[in-house]
């Protein structure tokens, strides 16, 4: 005759509390979780016991959760969010149900879950980047090394803010990664930019290289997006901009651009490249080798189109370029290709990288893409 397994009493308030001392406690998110814990033991599932929760009670913290404004945000909770809260549920169940005795079945399993989000697409434009960078130098020469980093090196806010010197060799030009989010170690080869950076900021032979922590960072970074009224721009948009640069530099596999990166899902990184289509313009309509390296040297830029008085102005927001008035607008398109071309060829002489072209919304007569070649 089989023995009834005797259930054990636990409140899931306890047994969230237990979970974060044995298991989230010995996790690098174990911050993340203590935040998702603790939103869990504010719900009306906190007192009942693991035992009486159905699935129905999961079924109504989801609906809940995801028409709950948050505080930090203004907006609803992100279907996201309420995935990872769930994933923390049925994890605390399946192990309650092996380890503790406190429930005989997951009441998270067969709830549907929220639809994942596609990722975000955010992409910093030359225009929101020179902003800031005049912002983060006026403020702190911390602040505006940290964003180069984050802009030239695809490195993740953590992983920044953690360098030491003794991890860094500029003369090899790499920066040593002990742990990342991935629980491996990773060496990140530093651009120009990023050796330059680091070596306004370089005294110390060991010890961290920057100052701030993760909060004192974020209020600085929320502060200063703030004052510039740039909107909807989070720190970690950065890494999505940089691995979509390196992806756009043409020069690099995608094996090459995960070693940088530290992806270890090609998938994930993927998700990660949103080439813009004027990168792409000119090398559709090249078809020899030689021709395409040339010509991704020249690629299109979108340009402001502005008459009044008689006289005709095109201006690349992308650029820093002093644009002279033309008494047509054919003439000053023919005089923008011919400024744009000069620019870009300068720029290769010198051995220079311009900012990637900004975005162009077709049918905007305001807007129209200057062809260099």
């Amino acid at each position: 005759m089989a023995v009834r397994q005797r259930i054990r009493k636990m409140a899931l308030s306890k047994a969230l509390d237990k979970y974060c001392r044995v298991v989230s406690v010995h996790k690098r998110g174990h911050l993340q979780e203590f935040y998702r814990i603790n939103v869990l033991k504010r719900s009306a599932l906190a007192e009942k016991n693991m035992d009486e929760i159905t699935s129905v009670d999961i079924a109504t913290y989801r609906d809940g959760r995801l028409a709950t404004i948050s505080d930090r945000t203004g907006r609803t909770v992100s279907a996201n969010t309420v995935r990872l809260e769930m994933a923390l549920l049925s994890a605390l169940y399946n192990l309650a149900r092996i380890e503790w005795g406190t429930c005989t079945h997951n009441p998270v399993e067969h709830v549907r879950k929220p639809q994942a989000s596609s990722g975000r697409t955010r992409r910093l434009t030359s225009v929101e980047e020179r902003r800031i960078r005049r912002a983060l130098r006026t403020r702190n020469a911390e602040l505006s090394v940290i964003f180069t980093l984050a802009l030239e090196t695809a490195m993740r806010q953590g992983e920044i803010l953690a360098l030491r010197w003794e991890h860094v060799d500029l003369n090899l030009g790499i920066a040593h990664l002990p742990m990342t989010k991935n629980g491996t170690a990773r060496d990140v080869p530093l651009s120009y930019k990023a050796r330059q950076a680091l070596r306004e900021c370089t005294g110390a032979l060991s010890g961290p290289v920057f100052s701030y922590t993760s909060n004192g960072f974020k209020s600085a970074w929320r502060s200063i997006l703030g004052g510039l009224e740039i909107e909807d721009l989070h720190f970690h948009d950065l890494r999505h901009e940089a691995v979509s640069r390196l992806f756009e530099l043409g020069t690099l596999n995608v094996m090459e651009v995960a070693a940088i990166s530290g992806h270890k899902s090609l998938n994930m990184l993927k998700r990660y490249t949103h080439l813009r289509a004027t990168q792409l313009v000119s090398k559709l309509d090249v078809r020899r080798r030689q021709a395409q390296k040339f010509a991704a040297l020249f690629v299109p830029y979108p340009a402001e189109l502005c008459e009044e008085a008689g006289a005709v102005t095109v201006s690349f927001a992308d650029l820093e370029h002093l644009t002279l008035p033309a008494p047509t607008r054919e003439e000053a398109l023919i005089n923008a290709a011919t400024d744009l071309l000069r620019i870009q060829a300068r720029a290769a002489c010198a051995g220079k990288r311009l900012p990637p072209p900004g975005a162009v919304q077709a049918n905007d007569t305001r807007r129209v893409l200057i062809r260099p070649l």
